[in-house]
């Protein structure tokens, strides 16, 4: 029964799930890939142990395949068991309590730094009203890297008084301070200049006077939508390619940038309003490259040929 014990699992996925051909030909392809392994133990299907699925797991990831391609094929061969286990032809499955292996995390997408002022130069050459708000979002983005949604719900009082920190409301109500740069306080000074012109006329007047960047919006501020379009196409002006730049991507600079300056993790997770560090840790990636360069640049090994 070993032997058929594929082909019966294919028959039912084709005539009872419909399975497409392309998804019964990659599910033999596993199949036959998890047979290879047992073999090499004189094993068949039916004889695999959990500890048998688990060495599988470490030979692939062994041989370098990807987190991704191992977890699919953890996947099929689970489905496979759970048939058999439901056929009676085994008692348990000895995948189920095997977890699939995790990507890594990719790194985030960041800009350099003559990326981002590339990017402020080219807000600081519209000087309407419209691209008055837009450097300001911008500088205030960069300056303390914040989410774009406490971006954009900053209260009208933010900057007013030159303070050089801010206080906001972050995830899960939690508050943190955060700087404000003299190029952002500037910025926002030359945007109450024009803000009364965006202020909506009508029963969200009222709400949008709240908020640093009012808007007609039903928030009664600038919406992410229309931050994110003004972002793209500000992008193009400045000769980047829009697909990446996004508020995000700035709050990745932000942090990128302060730890290749030398910044201290702790610090940079507390200003972007990490709760738990291993989330800041995604940003080492500088860090690693800047000891890098130190040993290069200072180890008196380094120089020797």
């Amino acid at each position: 029964m070993s032997a058929l014990a594929p082909e019966a699992f294919l028959e039912m996925m084709s005539a009872e799930r419909g399975a497409a051909l392309n998804t019964l030909a990659a599910y033999r392809r596993d199949l036959d890939e998890l047979l290879l392994h047992l073999e090499k133990s004189n094993l068949g299907y039916l004889d695999a142990k959990p500890q048998d699925i688990e060495q599988w797991m470490l030979a692939l990831a062994a041989q370098g395949l990807a987190a991704s391609t191992a977890a699919r094929r953890l996947s099929s061969t689970r489905r496979f068991y759970r048939f058999c286990q439901s056929e009676g032809w085994i008692t348990d499955n000895p995948v189920r309590h095997i977890k699939a292996p995790k990507s890594p995390k990719a790194l985030p997408k960041i800009l350099s730094e003559t990326q981002v002022t590339q990017l402020l130069q080219s807000a600081a050459e519209d000087t309407r009203p419209a691209g008055l708000r837009l450097l300001a979002l911008l500088e205030i983005l960069y300056a303390s890297g914040l989410r774009v949604s406490e971006l954009l719900a900053l209260p009208n009082h933010t900057g007013s008084r030159s303070e050089q920190m801010v206080l906001v409301q972050g995830k899960g109500g939690r508050e943190r301070l955060v700087p404000l740069t003299a190029p952002a306080l500037r910025a926002i000074a030359n945007w109450r200049t024009v803000r009364s012109q965006f202020l909506p006329v009508g029963r969200n007047r009222t709400l949008a006077a709240k908020f640093l960047f009012p808007s007609r919006a039903r928030s009664g501020h600038l919406s992410r939508e229309r931050f994110f379009a003004l972002l793209k196409a500000l992008a193009v002006r400045a000769n980047l390619d829009p697909k990446q730049v996004s508020p995000h991507v700035l709050r990745h600079a932000f942090a990128s940038h302060l730890l290749g300056r030398g910044a201290d993790l702790r610090a940079v997770q507390t200003l972007l309003g990490h709760v738990d560090i291993s989330t800041t840790q995604i940003y080492t990636h500088v860090l690693d490259q800047r000891l890098k360069q130190l040993v290069e640049d200072a180890h008196p090994l380094s120089k020797l040929k």
